[in-house]
C-alpha cells in the first residue's frame, strides 16, 4: 500500500508541476526536464505515468476538468428552476476559479491553445454534460437563448477567467457585490428577454 501511495505521490508531484510551470511560463517554455526538476524526481519517471509532454498535458488538463465540474456541480439538483440552478452552477463555478486559482488558470490557458488534442477537449466537454444538459431545457422551456451552447459559456461562463486573471494581477478584487453584477450580467446575456 505504501507504494501505490508513493506511486500516486508522484504523478501528483507532476501534474502540479505541470501546472505551475505552464500557468508562469507557457507550453511551450515548460520542457519535460523541468516539470521533473519541480517535482523532485527523475526525467526517466515521467515516462512511467505519461507517455510524452502531449500525454501529460492532456491527462493533467482532463484531471483538473473533473476536479472543476466535480465542484461546480456537487450541489447542484436536475430538479432545480432553470434560473436557480443556472445561478448555483455559475457561483460555483465562480468560486472555484478563485479559490483554486492555479488550476483554473491552468484550464484557461488549455481553452486557448491547440496543446490540447481533440479527444482530450471532448472528454472536457463531457464534464460540463449537467450544464449542457441544463441549457438544452432553458432553450425548450422558453427560458434561455436559442443559441450554440458555444456562445452561451462565451458570453456567461468565460467571462470568469477575465476576472479571476485581473484579480489574481491585483488590478481589480472582486467582493460580493461584484460577483453578484457578474452573475446578473452573465443570467441577462443568456435568458430570453421577456
Amino acid at each position: 500500500m505504501a507504494k501505490l501511495q508513493k506511486s500516486i505521490d508522484k504523478r501528483n508531484a507532476l501534474v502540479k508541476a505541470t501546472i505551475e510551470l505552464v500557468n508562469n511560463n507557457g507550453f511551450h517554455a515548460t520542457p519535460m526536464s523541468k516539470i521533473a526538476k519541480m517535482a523532485n524526481v527523475s526525467p526517466a519517471t515521467i515516462y512511467l505515468y505519461f507517455e510524452n509532454k502531449q500525454d501529460l498535458v492532456n491527462q493533467t488538463y482532463i484531471d483538473v476538468k473533473a476536479e472543476y465540474t466535480k465542484y461546480a456541480f456537487a450541489t447542484y439538483d436536475p430538479n432545480m428552476s432553470v434560473e436557480a440552478g443556472f445561478e448555483l452552477i455559475w457561483k460555483r463555478i465562480a468560486d472555484f476559479k478563485l479559490k483554486e486559482c492555479e488550476n483554473a488558470m491552468f484550464l484557461a490557458q488549455c481553452d486557448n491553445t491547440p496543446m490540447i488534442d481533440d479527444q482530450s477537449r471532448q472528454q472536457g466537454i463531457m464534464h460540463l454534460q449537467p450544464l449542457l444538459d441544463l441549457w438544452a431545457r432553458g432553450k425548450k422551456e422558453g427560458i434561455i437563448k436559442p443559441m450554440s451552447d458555444y456562445l452561451l459559456y462565451a458570453y456567461s461562463i468565460n467571462p470568469l477567467s477575465f476576472l479571476m486573471i485581473i484579480q489574481k494581477r491585483g488590478d481589480f478584487q472582486l467582493d460580493e457585490r461584484h460577483l453578484e453584477e457578474a452573475y446578473q450580467s452573465a443570467w441577462s446575456s443568456i435568458k430570453v428577454c421577456q
